[in-house]
C-alpha cells in the first residue's frame, strides 16, 4: 500500500490513534501514510509522549530519518532516539543525543516541564546506573568501545531503521512499522511485547511521498551524514542557547551582585587594615588584613568587566520556537562541517559566527538575511568549484561532525560545572516559586555595605560575615 494520495497528516494520526488506544482492536493492523508521513510520525511521537506510553517506529532504511528527525517537536526531541544503520554513525548519533538530553536536564528550561519531562526524569532516576554508565562512554569517545546494554531503555522513542530495532529490541507500548513491504518478512508481525503494531503504507516514504529506487553506497552516506548533521544542529542550537542564557545572567549578575560586592570587598579591606593599625602587635589582624586587600583587587579587577556588562538592561534570553526553528535549519545547512573545500569552510564558518550572533541577539530578520546570502550563494557556485563528493569525501565531513560532537559536549559540561551556572540553575529554581535570587542576594549586600560604611565612620562596630552571598 503507498501513501494514501491526499490524507492529511492530522487525520492519520487521529486513526491510528484510534487503532492504538482502542480497548478491543486486533494487536496487528495496516493503515495508510499521509502526503506527509515525517510530519506524522513527529505528531504519533508527541501523541504518545503525551500519554505516557512508548513508542517504536522502525523505517526500512536511513533516508526517511533526516525528515523525521527534523520534524520532532524541539521541546521533545531530547526525548527521541533517532539513530541511522552504519555502524560508525551510531555511535555519533547516539552520544549526541545523549550530549542533548543532559544538557536540557542541566538546562532544565520552561519546555522541559510537563509530564513527558516528569515521567522522563522519573525513568532516568530509576535507571540511574545505566544513566551514569551510558554518560560516561559518551565521554571516553571511544569509536571501538560497545555502548551500554539495555541503552534503549533511558529513552521513551526510537526512530530507528529495522537492523537497528531488531538490535536494540527494546520493548515498546506502540509499534509502527513504515512501508512494511520494504522490510523483512518476519517484521511483518506484531513486535514482541508491543500493546499494538501499526503496518504503515508501503512504498517509500519521502517529503512528498511515493516510492524511491534502490539506494547505493552514495546516497545511502548522504542520508546518513544528513541526519548527523541534524543531529549536530540540535546540539548547535543547545550551546547556542546555553551561552546566550548564561551571557544574559551574568549581565544582570554583574549589576545586581558583582559591583556591589566588589564595593563590599573593598569597605571590608579598609576595615580590616584600621583594625591591624589599631593593633600593630596582632599578627593574626594583620594577616587578616592581607587576605581582605588580596580579595579587594580581585574584587576590583573583576568589577572593572562586571562594569561594562552591567551597562543597560539586559533582559533574560529567551527565544521563540519559530527562532530556534530557524537557527537549526541554518546550521544545518551552512555549518562549516559540510564545507566541501577549504574556500567552502571558510564561507561557511563566516556565516555560522554570524549567525549565532543573530541567535544570541534574538535577531530573527538577521538569521533570514543569513540564510538569503547562503541560498544566493549556492545558486552562485559553479559546479565545477562544487562537484559531487565522493564517499571518502562523505566519510571527511562525517569525521568532522563527529568531532564537532565531541568539542560541543565537552564544552556543555564546562559550561554546566561552573560556578556561575550553579548559581544560574539556583535563580531559575527560585524563580519558578516566585523569588529573584539575585535581588535578595543584592539586598543582602546592600545592607552589608551600609554596615561596613557605618563601623568606618564609627557608628556601628559590628560587620556582618561577607561569605552569605559569595
Amino acid at each position: 500500500m503507498m501513501n494514501d494520495e491526499g490524507m492529511d497528516a492530522a487525520v492519520a494520526v487521529q486513526a491510528w490513534l484510534a487503532r492504538l488506544d482502542a480497548p478491543a482492536a486486533p494487536a496487528l493492523c495496516q493503515l495508510g501514510l499521509p502526503d506527509a508521513p515525517a510530519a506524522a510520525l513527529a505528531a504519533l511521537a508527541a501523541e504518545a509522549l503525551a500519554r505516557g506510553r512508548s513508542l517504536l517506529v522502525v523505517v526500512p532504511d536511513d533516508e526517511a530519518l533526516p525528515d523525521i528527525s527534523n520534524a520532532l517537536d524541539l521541546g521533545l526531541r531530547p526525548l527521541c532516539l533517532v539513530l541511522p544503520a552504519a555502524d560508525y554513525a551510531i555511535p555519533i548519533a547516539l552520544r549526541a543525543t545523549l550530549s542533548l538530553l543532559k544538557s536540557r536536564l542541566a538546562r532544565n528550561p520552561d519546555d522541559a516541564e510537563g509530564p513527558a519531562w516528569a515521567a522522563q526524569r522519573a525513568r532516568l532516576e530509576d535507571a540511574s546506573t545505566l544513566w551514569q554508565a551510558a554518560l560516561a562512554w559518551s565521554a571516553r569517545g571511544l569509536d571501538r568501545e560497545a555502548w551500554p546494554a539495555e541503552i534503549g531503555r533511558l529513552f521513551p522513542v526510537h526512530i530507528l531503521p529495522f537492523p537497528v530495532a531488531q538490535a536494540l529490541a527494546t520493548p515498546a507500548d506502540w509499534v509502527a512499522l513504515v512501508q512494511p513491504a520494504r522490510l523483512p518478512e518476519d517484521l511483518r508481525a506484531a513486535w514482541p511485547g508491543a500493546l499494538r503494531t501499526l503496518l504503515l503504507g508501503g512504498g517509500a516514504i519521502s517529503a512528498g511521498g511515493g516510492a524511491l529506487a534502490a539506494v547505493d553506497v552514495t546516497a545511502r552516506l548522504r542520508a546518513e551524514l544528513e541526519l548527523l548533521t541534524q543531529e549536530l544542529s540540535e546540539l548547535e542550537l543547545e550551546l547556542a542557547t546555553a551561552q546566550a542564557e548564561i551571557a544574559a545572567f551574568t549581565h544582570r549578575y554583574a549589576a545586581l551582585v558583582g559591583v556591589p560586592m566588589a564595593e563590599l570587598d573593598r569597605l571590608q579591606a579598609e576595615v580590616a587594615m584600621r583594625r591591624a593599625e589599631s593593633a600593630p602587635g596582632n599578627a593574626q589582624a594583620r594577616q587578616q588584613a592581607e587576605q581582605a586587600q588580596a580579595q579587594a583587587e580581585q574584587s576590583q579587577r573583576e568589577s572593572r568587566r562586571f562594569a561594562d556588562l552591567g551597562r543597560g538592561e539586559a533582559p533574560a534570553f529567551a527565544p521563540s520556537r519559530d527562532l530556534k526553528k530557524l537557527y537549526r535549519q541554518l546550521a544545518q545547512k551552512i555549518h562549516p562541517d559540510r564545507a566541501k573545500d577549504e574556500a567552502d569552510r571558510s564561507w561557511r564558518t563566516q556565516l555560522m559566527t554570524e549567525a549565532n550572533q543573530a541567535y544570541r541577539s534574538g535577531d530573527e530578520s538577521a538569521l533570514r538575511e543569513i540564510f538569503t546570502l547562503w541560498q544566493e550563494g549556492e545558486g552562485r557556485a559553479p559546479a565545477a568549484r562544487h562537484p559531487a563528493v565522493a564517499p571518502a569525501g562523505l566519510m571527511a565531513q562525517v569525521t568532522s561532525v563527529r568531532r564537532r560532537v565531541a568539542e560541543i559536549g565537552t564544552e556543555l559540561n564546562r559550561i554546566y560545572g561552573s560556578r556561575l551556572y550553579e548559581l544560574f540553575a539556583a535563580a531559575n529554581m527560585a524563580r519558578r516559586r516566585g523569588r529573584d535570587l539575585l535581588q535578595e542576594m543584592a539586598d543582602r549586600l546592600e545592607l552589608q555595605i551600609a554596615a561596613a560604611k557605618a563601623e568606618l565612620d564609627g557608628t556601628d562596630p559590628a560587620i556582618p560575615a561577607v561569605n552569605a552571598c559569595r
